[in-house]
């Protein structure tokens, strides 16, 4: 089992604190966000880390020096988004792989429970994603992503939702790819076109959402793993301020 780490956005929402480090250094209860991270990944026994760095890597790379880390980066950090940062790690895509960002933090529990699927692609949802939306902003819906279950399977994810009934829960950034599913993954990332638009985002900047729509839509089914709680993102100084320690 191999876990990636994404980690190479700018945190323009965290700044001043992201002047001079990446997001995931950010700090929550005086430990950096990748800190916790590591700590719930080892508590998970998982040992194969790597993490995709790009906005200030030597920065982060020092901070994990003593840490069983390897690193990739996306030296296009600023011109690409979450998608193009995963494949930047493509060559370690050879077993079952969990993918997380590396802005949330969640307990043990949350990602045992991805690790037990044995699902081809499996995504982590929220089912009680309100309660912390609600902490966040004043108005959940503006914030929040659609999210349809038929049959056991998802069916869309990551749209603009009309009402709270399009939300079966919020998908948190924590994903699952089987070993046997991870080379159809690769191919058919590698075989979309370039020239059109995902979501209103070319395909550099694609969503992780917008991709799983397109593997819903065109490759294999996606289940969805839900839980209730347990995990936080920090993507925002407000955020910060809405989970107290």
């Amino acid at each position: 089992m191999k876990i990636i780490i994404l980690a190479a956005g700018q945190g323009v929402r965290l700044r001043p604190l992201t002047d001079i480090k990446p997001k995931c250094m950010v700090e929550y209860n005086e430990k950096s966000i990748i800190d916790h991270l590591l700590q719930t990944i080892k508590e998970c026994s998982i040992d194969d880390i790597y993490i995709v760095n790009g906005y200030k890597k030597e920065v982060l790379e020092k901070h994990l020096r003593d840490e069983k880390v390897s690193f990739y980066t996306n030296e296009r950090y600023s011109k690409t988004n979450m998608v193009s940062t995963l494949f930047c790690a493509k060559e370690e895509m050879d077993e079952d792989i969990i993918i997380s960002y590396a802005d949330i933090i969640y307990q043990k529990e949350v990602l045992e429970k991805l690790l037990k699927s044995n699902e081809d692609f499996s995504v982590v949802i929220d089912k009680k994603w309100k309660d912390l939306w609600d902490q966040r902003m004043e108005n959940p819906i503006d914030d929040a992503e659609t999210l349809k279950v038929k049959d056991g399977n998802i069916v869309e994810i990551g749209k603009k939702p009309e009402s709270y009934n399009e939300i079966a829960g919020q998908y948190i950034g924590l994903i699952k790819i089987s070993k046997n599913a991870i080379n159809k993954v690769i191919s058919f990332y590698e075989s979309l076109d370039k020239t059109t638009m995902y979501d209103g985002k070319d395909f550099d900047n694609m969503y992780m959402t917008s991709f799983i729509q397109n593997i819903i839509d065109n490759l294999m089914d996606v289940k969805p793993i839900y839980i209730e709680g347990g995990w936080i993102e920090i993507d925002s100084l407000k955020d910060l301020q809405s989970h107290p320690a």
